[in-house]
This record gives C-alpha cells, structure tokens and sequence, in this order.
C-alpha cells in the first residue's frame, strides 16, 4: 500500500537552493539531474518509508519520530503518520545537520 509524500515549504527551499547551487558552481544540467534525482528519492518514500533510519544526531538527544534516506551526499529527514510522509529537509551530509535542525526548528517556533 503506498503512502502519500508531502514537502514541506522547508524542503521545497532545500531543493530550490540546492539547485542554485549547483547550477551556480556546475552546470544547470547538472543542476537539473540532482533535482530529479532528489525528487525522486523523495517520491520513493511512498513505498517502504520506514526503510530508512533514525538521525544519529537526533537519536543521540532522544528524538525518534524523524527517519533519513540519502541521496550520497544528501540527506532527507522526513516523519511517517498513518499513511503519509512529511519530508521536512534536503540537507547537504556535509553540513553540520544537528545545527542545521536547531536553527530550523528554532525559526519554525518563531514563525
């Protein structure tokens, strides 16, 4: 049975910059097929979501509801309910993602 896979206006700007990025550094068709790529990772989680595996940076502070699939060197952390995933970040492994997550969830609460 497949779930449903929503971006959150988060991960839709992770894409976009990722992109930019790339496109700024690289080529636009190099861009183009990271985004594909991306996307389509993303999409696959409507099937067997629960494949992936807890965040070691958020498992280390207790935080299980959040699981990560990667796209070498992405990262996407998303969250199951019920029958729907919520993709919350594209995030480059490169990065310190457990600042990365802080500073996100900080400016979530403010907004």
């Amino acid at each position: 049975m497949k779930y449903e896979v929503f971006l959150s206006a988060d991960a839709e700007g992770d894409l976009l910059d990722i992109w930019k990025y790339v496109a700024n550094h690289d080529s636009s068709e190099s861009a183009n097929r990271l985004f594909d790529n991306l996307q389509e990772m993303c999409l696959s989680l409507e099937r067997f979501p629960d494949r992936g595996h807890y965040s070691p940076e958020l498992e280390r502070i207790h935080v299980r509801e959040y699981r990560e699939i990667h796209f070498k060197p992405y990262r996407i952390i998303y969250r199951m309910h019920e029958r729907k995933v919520f993709i919350y970040g594209v995030f480059d492994g490169r990065r310190n993602l457990q600042e990365l997550l802080i500073e996100r969830l900080i400016r979530t609460r403010i907004e």
